[in-house]
């Protein structure tokens, strides 16, 4: 190899070494701006996200108010509503009509009641409590309350029908309870016995009265003991003690030979069926009809 040779290698090595200082420098710039580039995108993307942030946090804030708003505008609203409803002067109930068969029940009196107990508007009107008022009062024995629209209030009543006098003081109805109906009817039947037999006792009378009905004759009086022993005083007078068993056909013995007994024209006090056969027969002593007798055969 020649000295001009060398020479130009030499520059050729010098060139390729420039030129490719001149490429890594070139392409540090652009790796550093393009890296540049990118953090500042990432800046602007970063603010960018804060902002919405910051705003969608804002519109939470402002949606919660306007909910919050929108809450306390319908209680407010209800409550007032409510108030209006309420209101005796704006709803009043006009009308209470009662209907059903009542002889001893007072129409003013039982809606004087109402009103006393349920003051407000038809709408604040109880039904529930109207009805468990009147089922309270004595001779109610069954209620029926409807509210009708725009304001009368229907009331269907059931009164109670008294059958006899319980233990002098109370009365019984058709179904054997018992309620106070105040100054007990004397022309009602009579019947005694102990407490919680009432429904035992009833039956028993319709019983016995129903058997005793093809002799004209009637009970006045029933007595069940504690034993559950049955006497009986009839609209004639006679008293009959029946006993304990059987009074039904010992009841029917005293119907087959009542007409027997009316035959001897004596008045009888009592008679005691509680025999297997026959009976006995107490008369009363001193009787008019046995006066009267005597005086005629003399």
């Amino acid at each position: 190899m020649t000295k001009g040779d060398l020479s130009k290698t030499g520059h050729n090595v010098r060139g390729n070494s420039a030129n490719s200082s001149s490429l890594v420098h070139r392409s540090n710039r652009t790796e550093f701006s393009e890296e540049s580039d990118s953090l500042d995108d990432e800046i602007d993307l970063f603010d960018e996200n804060e902002r919405t942030g910051e705003t969608g946090s804002s519109n939470k804030i402002v949606g919660l108010i306007v909910f919050a708003f929108v809450i306390v505008g319908f209680i407010y609203g209800g409550i007032q509503v409510k108030q209006w409803l309420e209101d005796e002067q704006q709803l009043p109930v006009q009308k209470v009509i009662f209907s059903g068969e009542r002889r001893i029940l007072v129409d003013a009196e039982m809606e004087a009641l109402i009103r006393q107990n349920q003051k407000g508007s038809f709408f604040a009107l109880d039904v529930n409590k109207v009805h468990q008022l009147l089922e309270d009062m004595p001779w109610v024995y069954r209620a029926s309350v409807r509210k009708r629209w725009p304001s009368s209030l229907h009331i269907y009543l059931v009164e109670q029908q008294p059958v006899a006098i319980w233990n002098e003081d109370l009365l019984l109805n058709t179904e054997g309870d018992i309620f106070d109906g105040g100054d007990p009817n004397k022309k009602l039947p009579q019947l005694f016995g102990p407490g919680g037999s009432e429904k035992t006792a009833l039956a028993g009378f319709n019983a016995m009265q129903s058997l005793l009905g093809s002799t004209g004759l009637t009970i006045n009086a029933l007595f069940l003991s504690e034993r559950f022993a049955w006497r009986v005083e009839l609209s004639n007078g006679i008293r009959l003690n029946i006993g304990r068993q059987q009074f039904i056909d010992r009841l029917q013995n005293f119907i087959d030979i009542f007409p027997l007994l009316q035959a001897q024209n004596k008045a009888i006090n009592y008679i005691d069926l509680r025999y297997d056969i026959g009976l006995a027969v107490g008369w009363q002593k001193n009787d008019k009809k046995e006066q009267e007798i005597t005086e005629n055969n003399d």
